[in-house]
């Protein structure tokens, strides 16, 4: 037990250590390095989504035969409709825009902020959850290492989302106390989500290949709705393509390395 709530923390440990750059750095984080920092974020989430999350839920539908990517595929767009919905729903902030998405709302501009990665979080925190539950249950397609190699895959692209939070905070004049706490809280919301998806997924294993795509499509919309478009904002850069292809190099690596 010890291990899985290891296993659960060690991604919001990332946002944090992120967030704790504020206290080490100016107050404002330089273009390219925000886009350095999201598209690199993006190419592991792209990469954990195939391989740590399709492939074994198709793996898991095996007995299907060739009708094994149903329930990869409708799981999937579950995920990618239930983050428009919420991306409909909560009110929040991308960086580098000044347009709010969602209903209308008095929030502050900072709370948006922190709102928007919250909502990029949740899937994060689900993909955890449900691979952690597919391991208790004695999954043969997914391993300890397996789960492992997931959350510090997720653990390693928190780190810059956590400084992308806290770092243009201070930079718009928040103190540094007050920037770390919205970067930390903004990755609060992926333990309870992983806590929450173990949870259900306990209790209806059957639905395990349709939870593992739904949580994969939930993070490839969060990565072609918001941290490509990011990555790529303003004068034309390689920088976030460059990037991308790091993130999903290194999750690439310690997949085949450690699974």
């Amino acid at each position: 037990m010890a291990e899985v709530i290891g296993e659960i923390l060690l991604p919001f440990l990332g946002t944090t250590l992120g967030a704790a750059c504020v206290f080490v750095t100016g107050g404002a984080l330089h273009e390219k390095v925000q886009r350095v920092l999201t598209g690199f974020a993006a190419g592991v989430m792209v990469a954990a989504s195939v391989w740590s999350l399709l492939v074994p839920a198709m793996e898991q539908a095996a007995d299907m035969g060739r009708l094994a990517f149903l329930p990869a595929v409708a799981g999937f767009w579950l995920g990618i409709l239930f983050l428009l919905i919420l991306d409909r729903a909560v009110p929040h902030l991308h960086q580098n825009s000044n347009q709010p998405e969602g209903p209308r709302t008095w929030l502050k501009r900072t709370t948006m902020l922190a709102l928007a990665v919250t909502l990029h979080n949740i899937p994060e925190g689900m993909a955890v959850g449900v691979v952690l539950a597919g391991q208790m249950a004695g999954s043969e397609t997914i391993s300890v290492t397996g789960a492992l190699v997931l959350s510090i895959g997720i653990a390693i692209q928190n780190f810059p989302e956590g400084a992308i939070i806290s770092i243009p905070l201070r930079g718009e004049g928040a103190g540094k106390g007050r920037a770390f706490l919205y970067g930390v809280l903004s990755g609060a919301a992926e333990p309870l989500a992983a806590v929450l998806t173990v949870w259900a997924a306990g209790m209806i294993l059957p639905a395990l290949p349709y939870l593992l795509s739904f949580a994969a499509g939930a993070m490839i919309y969060v990565v072609v709705e918001e941290l490509i478009p990011e990555a790529s904002a303003g004068a034309h850069s390689n920088l976030g393509t460059l990037f991308f292809a790091v993130g999903f190099s290194v999750m690439l690596a310690l997949d085949v390395a450690l699974g």
